[in-house]
């Protein structure tokens, strides 16, 4: 419950949601998922299995799980393979299985496709720094350990989130953060030798869980970032050294996430490139849309906000398994 704000009806809240908020969440998947049909996109959905279940293993016990909203989280696309994340959550260990009957038709379908799990972690208590999210420890104190990259997990085992990696290329930019820690990175590292692997943290965030709502690339040279997680100027070199622009996000249209919504205003940000001039925006989010407009990309209004309390915004309900193009280098100067 610490990441969640005090005044949220989200607090304490676990189990099955409402049903008419799974309702409306699911219509505007499937419209969203019907917009990206009519401009060519093959769009493939999961398997649902019943999140609403326990999850137990010899090593722990959850009351409840989490759901299959942000395949992003889970599933990670490089070259000809797609690899199943560790998870660090213990109500997302079985997460893997909505994803598992795709794996299996990409199989049947691509001689030339890979379908990798990571091992999966035992998630037992030592995995975690105990008292790390009790509610006496306030917001400065959490800045500071971000800033000491001390963070609920530990160095036990290998530990990733999918959502935490951003591709480019021959690189992969990882996040040292609550859901992925320095073990998980050292994996990802050796798992793709063929791959440079560099660690990121943003100290503005004291609840710094994946990426793409902090550090969003649009085309070759351009990333936002969030104005509030700004990138420390000795991991930006990397970027400057070969030519590449980080400008902050617009401000989020909202002052606070929609009902029974644990993640922060700024899925503002967590948009889906369709194409170095294309984007999907969430629809109420004008602030976003306008600066995208002003940076020369064609926008598409997408409304998504009601269905954010399942998992995330416009990059995290999707996993791109197909794109066309090589395998760029777009930081030559090392």
């Amino acid at each position: 419950d610490a990441k969640v704000p005090e005044d949220s009806d989200m607090r304490g809240q676990w189990g099955r949601r409402p049903q008419e908020t799974i309702d409306r969440a699911n219509e505007l998947l499937d419209n969203f998922a019907g917009m990206l049909a009519k401009r060519g996109l093959r769009v493939d959905r999961p398997t649902c299995i019943d999140h609403s279940l326990p999850a137990t293993t010899p090593d722990f016990h959850t009351d409840s799980q989490f759901g299959c909203m942000p395949p992003r989280d889970v599933l990670l696309t490089v070259g000809h393979e797609i690899l199943e994340a560790t998870m660090s959550y213990r109500c997302r260990w079985f997460e893997y299985l909505n994803y598992r009957p795709l794996m299996q038709q990409y199989w049947n379908e691509d001689p030339n496709f890979r379908h990798e799990a990571a091992p999966k972690p035992r998630l037992t208590d030592a995995d975690y720094h105990p008292d790390y999210l009790s509610e006496k420890i306030g917001v400065a104190k959490r800045l500071k350990w971000a800033e000491e990259k001390f963070f609920v997990t530990t160095e036990e085992e290998p530990l990733f989130d999918a959502a935490d990696v951003l591709r480019f290329g021959r690189d992969l930019v990882v996040q040292h953060g609550f859901t992925t820690n320095l073990k998980g990175i050292d994996w990802l590292r050796r798992h793709f030798p063929d791959h440079r692997v560099h660690a990121v943290n943003f100290p503005g965030d004291p609840y710094p869980i994946h990426i793409d709502a902090t550090f969003t690339p649009l085309r070759p040279g351009l990333i936002l970032n969030n104005p509030q997680r700004r990138l420390p100027q000795d991991q930006r070199d990397m970027f400057e050294r070969n030519g590449w622009e980080i400008i902050d996000a617009a401000q989020p249209s909202h002052n606070s996430p929609p009902p029974l919504c644990y993640s922060s205003t700024w899925l503002s940000m967590n948009v889906l490139v369709l194409d170095p001039k294309t984007v999907c925006v969430e629809a109420s989010e004008v602030y976003q849309a306008e600066q995208m407009d002003k940076l020369g990309m064609n926008v598409i209004p997408v409304d998504l906000r009601d269905a954010y309390a399942f998992g995330g915004g416009l990059h995290c309900c999707t996993a791109d398994v197909y794109r066309d193009g090589e395998c760029e280098d777009y930081f030559p100067k090392a």
